[in-house]
């Protein structure tokens, strides 16, 4: 499992939009190459984003799907990547004083291949990549509140 945080500098709302955009997800989630498709109730409980992950030609498609959704405070998402598995992925957003955002994300691999493999070397590396995928939606997010 690999945890980590970041205080995003927009209110929980804003974050939040940008979670709800499924479109934007090639944008921020490190992996992502393609968003494919997205469900019209996205993020609603039981709606789908169809994405492809990896470099071309080696590039894998699959779907997310929602698990839990409470608008501005959490989404769970099951990402799917098969054959090499799937991971349990929860956004947990924390209003601060000041119109800020402390944003947790969790990501646990619930099946597959890659569940058996785990190693600390491989959370390191997840870590790390979740740090970014992190950075990259604070992005997203305080530009969109610097917009408006």
């Amino acid at each position: 499992m690999a945890i980590v945080e970041k205080v995003i500098d927009a209110p929980p709302q804003q974050v939040f939009a940008v979670l709800a955009d499924g479109w934007t997800y090639s944008d921020w989630v490190v992996g992502t190459a393609h968003v494919r498709g997205v469900d019209d109730s996205w993020p609603q409980v039981g709606s789908r984003l169809h994405h492809r992950v990896g470099p071309w030609p080696f590039s894998l498609q699959d779907c997310s799907h929602v698990l839990a959704c409470e608008p501005a405070r959490r989404l769970v998402l099951r990402a799917r990547l098969w054959p090499a598995g799937e991971a349990i992925v929860d956004f947990t957003l924390e209003p601060l004083d000041g119109g800020r955002t402390q944003v947790r994300f969790r990501e646990d691999f619930a099946a597959g291949p890659l569940r058996w493999v785990w190693t600390g070397l491989d959370g390191l590396v997840l870590r790390q990549r979740n740090k970014e995928m992190l950075n990259r939606l604070s992005d997203i997010a305080t530009r969109q509140k610097m917009m408006r």
